[in-house]
């Protein structure tokens, strides 16, 4: 995300933090996460998840590995590999707002985007929306409870959590319905009535409308966000 929000133009317009403790500033990905350049803070690490856990974030935005039909999300044990929960239950569970995001599939998948539409050139092996998550590392029943806000992004669909269960919401130019969204999916979610195509133009080489959409959406606050 801190990599798309420099592109676009908006760090300013966002207190991003990681939680080994940086605040501010663009921070770092890939194997240099828990750093960050130019922050404007670096705090214990303890301290930083004082602050998450008392509800300080108006917007966490996590990793998708496997979701199931109630919007339950396990990034912590597949199978025999068991990678752990490390702090996603905490910064999950008590953002204001979620987005999870992450590829449709995994495994092989192969994509491009041409003309303002995506195209699967070839179809990762292993599905991420399925019947039953392996194991509950963020609770969609939960979030369900305390009516919290939630989006499940992917680069061909957009579900939201309503009433319980995955409703999608968006649909990306040039996808087929049937055979790229549900076909690779364990169980049927609900589909919205509104069901929206998602802007073409976000499908080209350069889109930069992220500016224009946070500064009408939040043009006197900063959103503190877990990057």
């Amino acid at each position: 995300m801190s990599i798309v929000a420099a592109e676009e133009g908006i760090s300013d317009k966002l207190n991003l933090t990681t939680e080994a403790g940086s605040v501010g500033g663009i921070p770092a990905g890939l194997k240099d996460f828990g750093h960050a350049y130019n922050s404007e803070a670096i705090v214990d690490h303890h301290a930083q998840f004082d602050y998450y856990d008392g509800g300080g974030l108006d917007l966490s935005v996590l990793g998708l590995a496997q979701t199931d039909q109630y919007g339950n999300v396990n990034v912590s044990k597949f199978g025999n590999r068991v990678s752990g929960c490390g702090g996603f239950i905490n910064i999950s569970q008590a953002a204001k707002k979620l987005v999870f995001a992450g590829t449709f599939t995994a495994g092989g998948l192969k994509e491009e985007v041409k003309d303002g539409k995506l195209n699967i050139l070839q179809e990762g092996k292993a599905k991420k929306f399925v019947q039953d998550v392996e194991q509950v590392t963020f609770s969609g029943q939960y979030a369900s409870e305390i009516e919290q806000e939630v989006l499940y992004v992917t680069e061909r669909a957009v579900f939201d959590l309503e009433n319980g269960k995955m409703r999608l919401i968006e649909i990306a130019p040039g996808i087929d319905l049937e055979k790229d969204i549900l076909n690779q999916m364990d169980f049927e979610p609900v589909i919205s009535d509104n069901l929206k195509e998602m802007d073409p133009k976000m499908f080209e080489e350069h889109w930069g409308k992220l500016k224009d959409i946070v500064t009408n959406v939040n043009k006197d606050e900063k959103e503190i966000i877990h990057a």
